[in-house]
């Protein structure tokens, strides 16, 4: 398929920029394809969805403070910095994304500061925008990571940052309670695994009381983990989508995963992925005997039209960017035309979009 035929036009104030404080009351869009219905429901109505058996597949990766403000050395230039992941604990060695790349070389050092200084050098240019960080830090490597995340601010997306700053804040939101919020909001419930600059967005709207209420009916969560990185967000640079190349993802599916997955896939259950990592990583996880076995690794999966998928039969996604790799993806399961139907009455009916937006069921 071609980039242009995911474009659709996407009112501004559709992008939702703050979290429900009742994370299972937003909205819910739900697809069938097999009689091509939606319905408009909430999301706590999913308890009419499930039978007894099904099996949630949720990714417990956790979002880390990775959003650190610095200046540069010398001319004292602020400077953002993005942290991917930790390259090595002894040379506390990190990979990260910089701002304004091309004036930051190799050599050049950081200084980032909370009432106390923390410095960096750069020692190696890794991508156009990514470079290897080492830290400069007398202690323990707890005692590195616990100064590290209290320089850092909630990773969340640019576009929701740039939206805030032209937007008055609603009144029901004190100015000074807006990094607090994020830190709670834009994090799953049963997030465990450090390791996620980007939430694993359809799981935000599940509530301690909503999985209870699931759980009675029968239905169980089967935890896997995967890592998700900012390749969701970049844009996609070839008109033919199977040239693109997305970013590789560190992740795990341990045994009791592949168990109770196999056991729902042969009683015949409903396996539903919640949210795309969950499904990427149960299509890599998969094999040609038709089970998912362990797998402790990264993937590059990308989906797009016309795919077909393995394992789950069901996945929860919220509403995505136009021309998006997470568009696509939900286009993949849903299949385009139907994807296109829905996104455009999602638009017509005021659904919000993106990480703080509503959500989709497709069954």
């Amino acid at each position: 398929m071609k980039l242009s035929e995911f474009k659709f036009n996407l009112p501004q104030e559709l992008i939702a920029i703050y979290p429900m404080q009742n994370r299972d009351e937003a909205r819910l869009m739900v697809l069938d394809r097999k009689t091509h219905t939606i319905e408009h429901k909430a999301f706590k109505d999913l308890v009419d969805y499930v039978n007894d058996g099904d099996v949630f597949v949720i990714n417990n990766s956790k979002v880390f403070p990775a959003r650190l403000y610095g200046q540069k050395e010398k001319t004292g230039a602020q400077t953002e910095v993005l942290l991917l992941r930790e390259l090595n604990q002894e040379s506390r060695l990190w990979d990260v994304l910089v701002e304004q790349a091309r004036k930051i070389r190799i050599g050049n050092k950081i200084y980032f500061e909370d009432g106390d200084w923390l410095e960096a050098e750069v020692i190696d240019n890794t991508t156009t925008r990514g470079r290897t960080l080492r830290f400069l830090f007398d202690g323990t490597h707890e005692e590195f990571k616990e100064k590290l995340f209290s320089l850092g601010h909630t990773p969340l997306p640019k576009k929701i940052l740039e939206l805030r700053a032209d937007n008055i804040i609603p009144e029901d939101i004190m100015k000074d309670e807006i990094e607090k919020l994020d830190e709670e909001f834009f994090q799953t419930i049963y997030a465990k695994v450090e390791g996620a600059v980007v939430a694993p967005y359809a799981g935000l709207h599940f509530s301690k009381i909503l999985m209870k209420r699931l759980e009675i009916l029968g239905t169980s969560f089967v935890e896997l983990t995967l890592h998700p990185g900012m390749g969701n967000f970049r844009d996609i640079e070839v008109e033919d989508l199977s040239k693109h190349r997305c970013d590789s993802e560190e992740m795990i599916v341990d045994q009791a995963c592949c168990d109770e997955v196999n056991e729902a896939n042969q009683r015949h259950n409903k396996i539903i992925a919640v949210c795309m990592t969950s499904m990427k990583a149960l299509e890599t996880a998969h094999t040609i005997d038709g089970k998912i076995k362990p797998f402790n690794g990264w993937t590059n999966k990308f989906f797009f039209p016309p795919y077909t998928f393995s394992v789950a039969n069901a996945m929860i996604t919220n509403f995505h960017f136009p021309k998006s790799p997470m568009m696509m993806e939900a286009a993949a399961f849903a299949g385009y035309d139907f994807l296109m139907k829905a996104y455009k009455e999602a638009v017509a009916n005021k659904y919000k979009f993106f990480a703080y937006g509503d959500a989709m069921l497709i069954l």
